[in-house]
């Protein structure tokens, strides 16, 4: 687990991460041993006529190796499951919300949601210079090994470090970098990405993700009046608007980014519906009565319609009523439609007798449901201080307890622009989670299947001073005096608050199957004192350290929760080994020793406590076929190395292979 990705990361270099795309993709310029090689590549290339070097530009930025790197490492963090909210009100919710490093979540949902997420959008910091952004993440390696990985002298490792703690353009970017990176590999192939930034760094941020998601899937930069009054502290003209920034991960068609026609305008004309959509009914139309039989006798013909309103061309039993257009005067008139096109459309027509004569009538369909946006949104609806009232609206306070939270009426556009009803929609800089609180609000109003996860980094609205004492941070006293300790509480708060405003907003239309919940997962780092168990364990020794998997518990990695060690290990496996949060998970019992089925086909067994009697049942189970397993996987801290070769052997000599999975 954690040892074992410790290991993976101190092989990575910046391009590791590119190059496992790369195989993925072009596996035949790939050698046996995993190395690329470039000059089958570039003889490629000159077969193509393609020149790499002409007309070609990238941005580079300090730290920019580092940030690649990052893009490729494993997490080095363990996924605590909080038992009080996924056992209680959260039991039944798809939502899931994570506490923690955003890059960190990120790593995670590499394995179980590569090519899931349907939707992204993220509000990320502005690096304004007040808006509180400096690089977070700390340089973990010595100067010797930063020197080694890059190839630096002293002189640029001084340069690289120079960005720690920074909001320089160079600290922005090896920041936003890695992030993005990931979370391009996790959108789904017609996945859509938004981001929401200032002018500050806009035009930075628009050459990573051309140089990220590739320029082709550039598909627009929205202007947004977010704040008509301005900023007031702007030196010589006040902002009063922000960038709507959007890439795809594949090109898609146009109108790919359209939305819906208010329903009230489109449909309230269109009173029928069949398995087509909604339509209306028009009176198929005379032609001018000089155009007769004579003149155009393509259009002269009678319709045949049956006593429940079926047309047809031709008359027999069932179409007896002969219909045609008559003037008042009685004249016999003709329809627009030409003999050809009747034919081809004859589903779309209906007749209906209206005072005592057959009329007909033709199906309009409302075909034009969806719009084109412009490059400009002022609507009112969208402004910063919508998103305020909003958020102080749920909290009922006037108070601001949380700064300039978007709003609900601009998120819910953008989730419209996907033309998607069901889906998983992430926000991995969840702030006041207003992305979750658009997702239910759309799902109650069309009854959609949207899903949501939120991420959001437990920053704390205090600090403590010397003496002990807790200090509201600046911007943060509002939030502390609710009873608000940290931004992800304020955010997780607003989700509940926002479900229940929406079933009472909606109580009698809300749909059956409506999700207001989530279940919460917390992303944490091991403590010292595991870490240095793990560096001093030996896997080869007889040697175990006692309560290795308790040290995994919410209470021993000083957190809230009630979960167990071996549910924190279980969880992080599962996320690892590429299930879903929804996995079927079975407790299992080889004598009373306790272990879980996953999915029917894989075993794991986390406990201490396994015996030579434990090894002979689970053979004789496999070999009798009671089980049917695919692997089993085993918590290396737990067992001794006897037990382990004991357990292999047996496995191996089954007909029936079952591989047997070590994990550190």
């Amino acid at each position: 687990m954690i040892s074992d990705n410790q290991k993976f990361n101190k092989t990575i270099q910046p391009n590791s991460a590119f190059l496992r795309q790369l195989k993925d993709k072009l596996p035949e310029f790939f050698t046996k041993d995993n190395q690329f090689n470039l000059n089958k590549f570039k003889l490629e290339l000159q077969n193509n006529n393609v020149d790499e070097l002409k007309d070609g530009y990238q941005l580079n930025f300090i730290g920019k190796n580092y940030a690649r790197r990052q893009a490729g490492e494993m997490p080095s963090t363990v996924i605590v499951p909080d038992e009080k909210q996924n056992q209680g009100e959260g039991k039944n919710s798809k939502n899931l919300f994570f506490t923690g490093d955003n890059l960190e979540v990120l790593r995670h949902l590499q394995n179980n949601y590569q090519n899931k997420i349907d939707v992204i959008y993220i509000d990320p910091p502005y690096n304004t210079g007040s808006d509180g952004f400096v690089y977070p993440d700390s340089f973990e390696y010595s100067d010797d090994k930063l020197k080694d990985m890059f190839g630096l002298d002293d002189d640029q490792v001084e340069h690289l470090k120079s960005i720690q703690g920074k909001s320089s353009h160079s600290a922005w970017l090896t920041f936003m970098y890695p992030r993005l990176v990931l979370a391009k590999r996790i959108l789904s192939n017609d996945g859509l990405i938004f981001i929401s930034i200032d002018e500050n760094e806009v035009n930075n941020l628009c050459e990573l993700l051309s140089s990220i998601f590739g320029e082709a899937n550039f598909m627009s930069q929205v202007t947004v009046v977010n704040n008509p009054r301005g900023r007031s502290q702007d030196k010589y003209i006040a902002t009063s608007s922000e960038f709507l920034i959007i890439y795809s991960k594949n090109p898609l068609p146009a109108g790919a980014i359209s939305v819906k026609k208010n329903s009230k305008d489109i449909f309230k004309d269109y009173q029928f519906e069949d398995e087509n959509g909604k339509y209306r009914l028009m009176e198929l139309r005379n032609t001018h009565r000089d155009f007769g039989k004579f003149n155009r006798p393509n259009l002269f013909y009678p319709f045949y319609v049956s006593d429940n309103g079926e047309v047809s061309l031709t008359r027999n039993d069932k179409y007896t009523n002969e219909t045609l257009p008559i003037w008042n005067d009685g004249f016999k008139g003709c329809w627009t439609w030409g003999k050809s096109k009747t034919r081809s459309h004859l589903n779309l027509l209906i007749g209906k007798k209206v005072d005592g004569a057959w009329k007909i009538y033709r199906k309009s369909y409302a075909n034009n449901v969806y719009k084109q946006l412009k490059s400009i949104w002022d609507n009112k609806k969208f402004f910063t201080d919508k998103g305020q009232l909003r958020v102080s609206s749920l909290f009922a306070t006037k108070e601001k307890i949380f700064s300039a939270p978007k709003s609900d009426q601009y998120i819910r556009q953008i989730l419209e622009m996907s033309n998607k009803n069901v889906g998983t929609v992430l926000d991995f800089f969840a702030g006041s989670s207003t992305t979750a609180d658009a997702v239910m609000q759309l799902n109650a109003e069309d009854g959609g299947h949207r899903k949501f996860i939120m991420v959001q980094l437990p920053e704390k609205t205090y600090h403590t001073n010397k003496d002990g004492k807790e200090v509201p941070t600046k911007g943060g006293k509002a939030a502390y005096d609710a009873g608000f300790k940290s931004i992800d509480e304020i955010s997780r708060e607003r989700i509940r608050r926002a479900a229940k405003k929406i079933r009472e907003d909606n109580e009698l239309t809300l749909p059956e199957n409506f999700d207001g919940s989530f279940k919460h997962y917390r992303v944490v780092k091991p403590t010292k004192q595991i870490l240095e168990d793990i560096e001093n364990f030996d896997p080869n020794g007889t040697d175990l350290f006692t309560n290795m998997v308790d040290s995994f518990s919410s209470s021993k990695l000083n957190v809230d929760g009630n979960a167990t060690g071996e549910q924190t290990i279980l969880t992080t496996w599962l996320v690892q080994d590429e299930y879903s949060f929804e996995a079927d998970i079975e407790t299992f019992y080889l004598g009373e020793y306790k272990a879980h089925i996953v999915e029917s086909h894989r075993l794991y067994l986390i406990n201490e406590g396994w015996n030579q009697d434990d090894t002979k049942e689970l053979l004789n189970q496999l070999g009798t076929h009671q089980l049917d397993l695919q692997s089993v996987v085993v918590f290396g801290y737990s067992f001794n190395i006897a037990e382990l070769r004991e357990l292999e052997i047996g496995l191996k000599q089954l007909d029936s292979h079952v591989n047997l999975i070590r994990r550190y």
